[in-house]
């Protein structure tokens, strides 16, 4: 499968303060990603990198073979982006948002925006601002599908929905991954929407990556070992411990196991994707690219 986004090396900087940096990843045509770390980790520079919303301070990133800053025509026509805020001109009616798209995107699809804010009931009439959080949020994704692009880039779009809009929201855009074939990269806090709709993970942390990999396969090879106090130390020559907890009746240790784990002095237990990138959040130092 080749690569929609290559990041190689790539940093940036505000001042003397370090937002990225070392960031290395590539994200897979067709793949739908996570993107997931705490505030301030990086996450929002990262996609504003890109699609061209800044340029880098060291390294480089490719969106589909070409610079976004370097060679915007040949990169930007073929992204799409929602931004956490939906950032939409509130006083203009949905049908003048349409016609704004329609002047700015050269691979515009009247049709497709029509078809899609019809078929969740959201009239050309309305004004923006007059619309629920859901709306809005339905509306930013409809001109970001309308530009036909090949690559989707989510900002938290779905961050301030209550539960049902949220729910719309991501059904909404399953429906365009599938009919449309695209990549998207999406961030996002809540992990429980992003394993049902994402099959790869990057977990962002102090500026860098800190975990890379199809979903199912970093599930998988997490394991939980709950054994005797202060026995851990067999244990890390052979697989990677990314978290240990030690009290004075037994040591519990979350590795990513290098094969099957084979020692009776251990319980192995499978461990839920929460609790894996919650321990590599908060033990940043560890890093691993599947």
């Amino acid at each position: 499968m080749s690569a929609a986004i290559v990041a190689d090396r790539l940093g940036k900087r505000y001042g003397t303060q370090r937002a990225l940096h070392d960031c290395t990843l590539e994200v897979p045509a067709g793949s739908v990603t996570a993107l997931v770390g705490p505030n301030g980790a990086g996450k929002t520079t990262l996609l504003h990198l890109i699609v061209g919303l800044t340029e880098p301070t060291d390294g480089s990133i490719s969106v589909l073979g070409a610079s976004p800053r370097a060679q915007p025509t040949r990169v930007l026509p073929r992204i799409g982006f929602v931004a956490q805020d939906h950032p939409l001109e509130r006083r203009f009616r949905v049908g003048e948002m349409l016609t704004l798209g329609r002047k700015l995107n050269p691979r515009w699809d009247d049709a497709l925006a029509l078809e899609w804010l019809h078929a969740r009931g959201i009239a050309l009439e309305r004004r923006v601002g007059e619309l629920s959080g859901g709306q809005q949020a339905q509306v930013a994704l409809a001109l970001a599908i309308a530009k036909r692009p090949e690559v989707l880039i989510l900002d938290e779009p779905a961050a301030a929905l209550d539960p049902l809009a949220r729910r719309e929201f991501l059904q909404a855009l399953m429906e365009a991954v599938v009919e449309r074939e695209l990549t998207v990269l999406m961030s996002s806090h809540l992990l429980a929407d992003l394993e049902r709709v994402c099959d790869r993970l990057v977990v962002l942390a102090s500026g860098g990556v800190q975990l890379n990999g199809p979903l199912d396969e970093i599930v998988a090879s997490h394991r939980l070992l709950v054994g005797p106090p202060g026995d851990d130390a067999a244990v890390a020559r052979v697989h990677q411990v990314v978290q240990t907890r030690h009290t004075s009746r037994q040591t519990t240790l979350l590795v990513r196991a290098n094969g099957h784990v084979y020692d009776a002095h251990w319980q192995i237990e499978d461990v839920a994707l929460e609790e894996i990138v919650l321990a590599y959040l908060q033990h940043p130092e560890q890093e691993v690219v599947a």
